[in-house]
This record gives structure tokens, sequence and C-alpha cells, in this order.
């Protein structure tokens, strides 16, 4: 995510979009933004923070929009695919409904409630949640990593009943997604840099010669990996 284009700010804060330019809160992804806690490094903004940061972005979206006026997206799957891939859940529901009496319990396929109790359970028990007073570890985190790849292989079973439900079916498969890639983070990170958000168990302190630094990853959908790295943290304002 970029930071604004001043002189304070430094390079490798910024992201210059293929004209050359920086625009405040877009991604390395051209054209896509985010802010509040998408930017991260500060999980006390809170709604005035948020309300801030999101009129920067639709400023910046609409400078953006001025200066690519002849931009046309261009969409890999045709509409009959997309159909396909967006209904998948109503779909299962109407193959497999006739199996039981009660749809919300299905041998052919998995409620967007009872997906979403049994992601709750394993990021709470394995990611640093309440259940475990925000603390993991290192073979707890992979624990979790392999619950959370029986659910990736178990979300392509998702069923929905109307419209709500299937936005809810959504909602947690996208949920699952960003739950990994938080604890790919805390993984990654191998000490407790946040207290009161989680503790890492097994490397409780701080360690500043090797991890006062943000965490980034990168996500290949064609591969399927997260690529996990280290940038450099700058002190802009003096302690």
């Amino acid at each position: 995510m970029s930071g604004p284009d001043e002189a304070w700010v430094p390079e490798d804060y910024k992201v210059k979009a293929s004209n050359g330019k920086v625009y405040n809160r877009m991604t390395t992804v051209e054209g896509l933004w985010t802010c509040a806690d998408g930017v991260g490094a500060s999980g006390h903004k809170f709604s005035s923070g948020s309300h801030s940061e999101g009129r920067i972005c639709g400023k910046q979206m609409v400078r953006w929009f001025m200066d690519h006026k002849d931009f046309k997206p261009a969409i890999k799957e045709t509409a009959d695919e997309l159909k396909k891939l967006i209904y998948r859940p109503y779909y299962n529901f109407m193959a497999g409904k006739d199996a039981s009496t009660d749809p919300v319990v299905n041998p052919n396929y998995i409620t967007p409630k009872n997906f979403m109790m049994r992601l709750v359970k394993c990021t709470d028990e394995y990611g640093g949640g309440v259940g475990t007073y925000y603390t993991t570890s290192k073979a707890l985190l992979e624990t979790g990593f392999w619950l959370l790849d029986m659910m990736e292989e178990d979300s392509m079973k998702l069923a929905a009943r109307d419209l709500h439900e299937l936005l809810r079916c959504w909602e947690n498969y996208h949920r699952l997604f960003t739950v990994r890639m938080h604890m790919q983070h805390i993984h990654f990170r191998e000490e407790s840099r946040y207290p009161g958000f989680y503790y890492r168990g097994d490397f409780l302190g701080l360690d500043d010669t090797k991890w006062k630094c943000f965490v980034n990853s990168k996500y290949d959908p064609a591969k399927g990996e997260t690529k996990i790295f280290k940038k450099p943290y700058y002190q802009i304002i003096p302690d």
C-alpha cells in the first residue's frame, strides 16, 4: 500500500502506478485501494481514523480515474463461467437438499453458519484467540494450517438456500483466506511485538535486531502459493 507522495515519505513507502504517479493508499495491484485495518501498522484506528483514510481513498480513486479515462478492465472468465462460480453454493444446495429432512444437517453440503463455527473454533484454538489467551506457537499454527487446508476443500461444498446465505458463503470463503494469511504472518514473525493482540508462546519477547520491520506477503492464485518477506521500517517521527 502506498503512502502519500510527500518529500518526507521514504521512497520504499511509495507505490508508483503505470504512469509514474503515486496515489495515496493504492496497493501494489494498480487500481486497487485499501484503508484502515487494510493498511495495517496500527490496530488502534477505530472509527475516526477509518473514516479519514476512507476519504483519502475516495479522493485518490477519483484522481486515478481522471488520469486513466481510457482504461477498460478485462475479465478473464466469461459471464457464464462467473455465473457458475458465484451461484455454486445455490447449485450445491439444490443438488443435495433431498438427502435429509433438515436443511442445516446434510451429508452433501455445509451451511455457511456451520462453516463459520468451524473456522472460529480453528482460529481461536490455534491462531491465538481468546480461548488460549491470545497465545499461539509454531506447533499450534501448523496444526491450524492443516485444519484450514481441509476447510478449503470443504468450502467447495458450501450451500446457500437464498441470496442472504449466498452472501454468507462467499463471506466465509474470503474470511478463510484472510485468516490463513494472518496466521502465516504470525508464523513468519518469530517474536511477540504486539502484546494484547497475540503472543508467540515460543518467542515471548521483542527482537529488534531481526524484527523491527514490516512483514508483507504476496499470494499467487495460479500456484496457490504465498510468499512472505520483510520490508524495511523507517523511523519518520523521532522517539
